[in-house]
Parts: C-alpha cells; sequence; structure tokens
C-alpha cells in the first residue's frame, strides 16, 4: 500500500509539491496522514482580496462567484493572478491515525498556518465577504498534510483577529529578528503586516533609532499614528520610487533606512523599496504583489547593492510573536477590528 507523502503530493493532479500545482483534488476520504478540517472563514492574502476585489467592482455576489470558481476549478484557494493564497479557520472534524497530533482533538478550533494555495479546499457556500478585512465566511471542507503547521486560536483573542494575525504574522516574526537599536527602519505599506511591523521595530530598537510608515491610504497612516511607535508618518505614492526615496531623504536629513520592510499590497513597488534603502543594506520583501525579477533587475539598474529577502511566512516563534504584540500594543485592536 502507497504511503501518502506527508507534503502532499499525493493530491496534486500531475504530481509535484500542492503549491505551484494548477490543481489539487480536495476529495474525501482524508488519508491516514491527514487532518480534516469544517471550514468557517478564510482570511485572504491582501494582495489577492485586493485584486478579486478590483476585478469584480466591489460587487459581493461577483466576488462570491470568483472565489467559488478559483477554488472550484483548483481545489485550492489559489488566486491566479496574484499566486497568493491565505489561512482558514475552522473546526477540526476527523484526525487520520498516521496525523502527527500535537495535542489536537476534534471539535478543536483551528487556524492553518500554511497558504491556502497549498490546501486542498471544497466550499459548498460563501457568505460574507469583508474586503478591507480580507475575510470570508464559508462552509465546506479543507484538508491539512502531515507537514502542515496550525494553530490553536488563544481565548483572549477575537477568532476572525487571530486569523488575522496568523496570516501575516511572519512579517513581525522577521522583523524582531533583524531590526536592532539606533537603526533607520522604513516600513512600506501601513495596513496589518505593516502595523505589526512597526511594532516589532520599535520594541527590538526601544526607542533608539528612527522608524519611518509610509502608505497611500490616509486611513491606514491614522491607525499607525494612533499606535504611537513610528517617529514619522507619511502620505506616499509607492508605486513611485524616486518620490518615495526623497520622503525618506527629507526625513532623515539624506539617509536612507538600514532596514526597509514591504508590506504593500499593490505592485511595482519594488523600486521604493530598493532607493529607500542604503547601499549594503536590507529589505524584506513581505508581499505576495512583490515581483522578484523587478526587484533584482532594478537593483542592479540603479546600482544599489542590497540584500533582499524574500518574506517567509514561517519562522520559528512567529504566530507567538504576533500574539505578544497583539497583546503588548492594546492600539492594535483598533486596527485589526477596524474601529
Amino acid at each position: 500500500m502507497t504511503i501518502p507523502c506527508p507534503f502532499g503530493s499525493h493530491r496534486a493532479i500531475g504530481g509535484g509539491l500542492p503549491q505551484p500545482a494548477e490543481r489539487l483534488d480536495p476529495s474525501l476520504p482524508i488519508r491516514a496522514n491527514e487532518l480534516l478540517i469544517e471550514v468557517a472563514a478564510l482570511n485572504l492574502d491582501s494582495s489577492s482580496m485586493r485584486q478579486i476585489a478590483e476585478s469584480c467592482g466591489h460587487d459581493q455576489g461577483r466576488m462570491r462567484a470568483r472565489i467559488a470558481e478559483i477554488v472550484r476549478a483548483r481545489g485550492k484557494m489559489h488566486n491566479p493572478v496574484t499566486g497568493s493564497g491565505g489561512v482558514l479557520i475552522g473546526r477540526v472534524k476527523q484526525i487520520g491515525p498516521d496525523f502527527p497530533n500535537r495535542d489536537l482533538a476534534v471539535g478543536d478550533t483551528i487556524c492553518t498556518l500554511v497558504s491556502l494555495s497549498l490546501t486542498p479546499l471544497a466550499l459548498s457556500d460563501i457568505g460574507t465577504i469583508d474586503a478591507e478585512a480580507a475575510t470570508v465566511t464559508a462552509r465546506g471542507h479543507a484538508i491539512l498534510f502531515a507537514s502542515g503547521l496550525y494553530a490553536k486560536l488563544p481565548a483572549d483573542i477575537p477568532q476572525r483577529t487571530a486569523m488575522a494575525l496568523c496570516d501575516v504574522a511572519g512579517a513581525p516574526g522577521h522583523v524582531l529578528k533583524m531590526a536592532q537599536p539606533g537603526m533607520t527602519i522604513c516600513v512600506l505599506g501601513t495596513g496589518r503586516a505593516g502595523l505589526l511591523s512597526l511594532c516589532a521595530a520599535r520594541q527590538a530598537m526601544g526607542r533608539n533609532g528612527t522608524l519611518i510608515g509610509l502608505d497611500a491610504s490616509a486611513t491606514s497612516l491614522e491607525r499607525a499614528r494612533d499606535l504611537n511607535v513610528a517617529d514619522h508618518l507619511a502620505i506616499a505614492d509607492l508605486r513611485d520610487p524616486v518620490a518615495t526615496h526623497d520622503i525618506v531623504a527629507d526625513m532623515t536629513g539624506g539617509k536612507p533606512a538600514d532596514l526597509t520592510i514591504a508590506t504593500t499590497n499593490a505592485p511595482g513597488c519594488e523600486g521604493a523599496a530598493i532607493l529607500a534603502t542604503r547601499p549594503k543594506g536590507r529589505i524584506l520583501f513581505f508581499s505576495m504583489a512583490t515581483s522578484f525579477t523587478a526587484a533584482a533587475l532594478t537593483a542592479e539598474g540603479v546600482g544599489r547593492d542590497v540584500e533582499m529577502i524574500i518574506g517567509n511566512g514561517y519562522t520559528e516563534g512567529w504566530v507567538e510573536t504576533a500574539f505578544a504584540l497583539y497583546r503588548a500594543f492594546p492600539k492594535l485592536a483598533r486596527a485589526f477590528h477596524g474601529t
């Protein structure tokens, strides 16, 4: 008897790993080393939700139909335009006998910590969509592979908020390890990942250093201002690299950032991140809208020797970091609840 692959290749139509696969098989029953989840809600990647909302004219009916179409065609929520997914919350319905059970029980509510772009998914109903929060109420089932990561949701944080924190936890997890006192740090995009990154940077730096936040949205910047962690905040078109460079230079007396964190959900911001960063500085690209081809060729074209880091959604301790930041900075609740 063939042992199912712990990485899920047995559900990839045509073979290979499930993330790059064109289509997955979400059919039941589950295999012996899999976990079955009864879906309650999806939290789409911010870039994916933005693309779907804009392409559907922000019409709820059209957006529901588009999400249903993607899941039906691909057996997963893998946006073919952005290439990104998100995470989900749901109730554990069945645990395969060979699944590496980490103190799970049937009935537990969990959040998946692997992308929806590699998670077998079948939906029977799609309900309310909150485009700003990137959440989708849904019913159906999802399958987690033996290698899949998940988190039990803490009792002191609302479920939807915990799900959103899990989705972007990689950003502050990396920032907390990269930021150091005395640095100039620039965060491009002050959505949820950006706000958590600002808090992580301030926690790591203390008050020794300069922390900058830039965004095109006045509403997002107001939420960042409410946190009182950044030294400078400004509206900026992050698709305009020269203008972004000039804004950062004005704020710092001509000193580019030692570390830039790009969390925007809009494409075309690679140049802004590169010009905002000093030679030999570092850039964390934590955005599914990033073109790594554009980033590499732009850095070459402007003669900027910078270390560019792909924002792996997983880094050790990342979820605990996000939950801890949420508790340490109470005003994050306003940003995550949209109030």
